[in-house]
């Protein structure tokens, strides 16, 4: 039997799994990096060390089926999207750290952009909005801020590829590619083309010979992984999605109206809408769900949130009041509600359908009454609140009412996140089997090209539900909760002023 791996290169870690050609788990391994957080509003990775775990969790997880990387058919690779490393071209050797797609330092540029280039026009040219989340700010911030780098984008020795440029380079020692999914996520990329934009380069400053290729996300072998690399085998990698739309390709979301929210590091809400691109009227995103080579694309309406399972970790590790996820979950089970807390993490300014780069976080509502445990409680719901926004904006955009949520990623774990999101949205909430399904759709990338399955109706049957979540709570008391979240979201808004950024 040949099986598929997956590498699957988050914002709080590394995974490598291994499917067989069922689109079942045979082995798998993770690792945590460093967060770095030099300044207030700054994100960054060591894109060294995230090269280092991803070679040892293949290797762990080969090691654990009891397979050598020649029983793999083909490698796909899925990522935290926007991330970007500035790395050598010949050697993919990082240059300086990873700014992380969290990361606000690029603000800056952003407001000059807005001068000279209205929103409207940049919406229908990258179906973005203006925002330093975009890999673009990023970019001209390392241009005009690090020396190193600067010179070596003179001498043309460089590439500001996102993570998925970056393993595959490392990985192979082909020639820097980005598949469409990415490439749709640095403010330079024209969604109707899938090329980048002379407008849009000429506007930043940046030069087409700094970025990589873009590429279908299914259909291309990229290059062979180093013999003397973690696989030990010459592998073909042959699948790029970024995680949203790898999570939105592993829950079966192939047909028009059909959406998906992953509650991961963000939260993150994707619908597919067909091979046609539409302008979003309500703070969405329209971006690439995936791109087969020789096919149309295919695209997605989607709502980004920046913060919902980084805030369980910040209540861990900055806060200290919890020492596990699960610690928190039980804690917030203890209680009935939130006991009026509110909790609206915008550490990094507010993304959909808000995008307030200027808003910081708030907890609202305390009293005397308030305990750990309602804290506890405020975080999950925090979740839910923001997914429920996005929900809304989707709807009103779509004209179509979702009647059910897809809902994958880590914090789906949580049962009484779950059990509030159907009460918060008043719908069903399904979870599936196989809850990681970021790695899943890159499995089912890689798998198509190499021929173990024909094309996406393959796919549809593995889709099997797990758990299910109806909503119970009444509507009086659903809306005076969304009231209040409302009201905690205003007094975030224009917190800092823009000299203080």
């Amino acid at each position: 039997m040949k099986y598929i791996g997956a590498i699957d290169q988050g914002t709080t870690s590394t995974r490598f799994m291994i499917f067989t050609s069922e689109g079942t788990v045979v082995s798998s391994a993770q690792k945590e990096h460093k967060q770095i957080c030099p300044r207030p509003g700054w994100v960054e990775h060591d894109a060294e060390e995230i090269w280092l775990n991803a070679s040892e969790v293949i290797r762990t997880a080969l090691s654990k089926a009891g397979l050598s990387g020649e029983d793999l058919a083909a490698v796909g690779i899925t990522n935290q999207r926007e991330t970007i490393i500035p790395f050598d071209k010949a050697t993919g050797r990082p240059l300086y750290h990873g700014i992380v797609w969290q990361d606000l330092r690029g603000s800056g540029c952003i407001d000059e952009l807005k001068k000279s280039f209205p929103e409207e026009k940049l919406k229908r040219k990258t179906g973005l909005l203006y925002s330093p989340y975009f890999s673009a700010s990023k970019i001209r911030w390392l241009l005009d801020n690090v020396p190193k780098v600067r010179k070596a984008a003179e001498n043309g020795d460089i590439v500001f590829g996102t993570i998925d440029s970056y393993l595959v380079s490392r990985l192979t020692g082909s020639a820097p590619v980005t598949d469409a999914t990415n490439a749709s996520r640095y403010m330079l990329m024209d969604i109707h083309s899938l090329e980048w934009d002379d407008e849009m380069l000429s506007l930043t400053g940046i030069s087409r010979s700094m970025l990589p290729a873009i590429v279908p996300s299914i259909g291309r072998i990229y290059g062979y992984t180093d013999p003397e690399g973690p696989f030990g085998a010459a592998i073909p990698v042959s699948g790029i999605l970024g995680d949203q739309q790898a999570a939105l390709f592993g829950e079966a979301c192939f047909s028009p109206g059909e959406s998906k929210c992953t509650y991961g590091t963000g939260c993150f809400m994707l619908t597919n809408i067909g091979t046609e691109p539409c302008v979003s009227e309500h703070g969405m995103l329209t971006t690439v769900a995936y791109c087969r080579e020789g096919e149309k694309p295919r695209y997605a309406l989607e709502g980004s949130v920046a913060v919902a399972g980084s805030l369980v970790q910040w209540v861990r590790d900055n806060l200290h009041l919890v020492s596990t996820p699960q610690e928190l979950d039980s804690l917030a089970e203890e209680v009935p509600d939130c006991g009026g807390v509110y909790i609206v993490p915008a550490f990094s300014g507010l993304f959909a359908p808000y995008w307030h780069s200027n808003a910081r976080g708030i907890i609202a509502g305390l009293t005397g009454y308030a305990t750990r445990n309602h804290i506890c409680r405020a975080v999950l719901e925090a979740a839910a609140f923001q997914a429920n926004d996005l929900k809304d904006a989707m709807e009103k955009d779509s004209g179509v009412r979702i009647t059910h949520l897809k809902a994958d990623g880590g914090m789906t774990n949580s049962v009484p996140l779950m059990a509030f999101q159907a009460d918060i949205m008043n719908i069903p909430v399904m979870r599936p089997r196989i809850n990681e399904t970021t790695c899943l759709g890159a499995a089912y990338a890689a798998g198509l090209t190499a021929g173990i399955w024909q094309d996406e109706e393959d796919l549809r049957p593995y889709w099997k539900e797990q758990m299910r979540w109806l909503p119970l709570m009444d509507d009086k008391e659903r809306q005076n909760k969304l009231r209040c979240w409302k009201k905690a979201v205003s007094r975030t808004l224009d917190w800092i002023e823009p000299d203080e950024e």
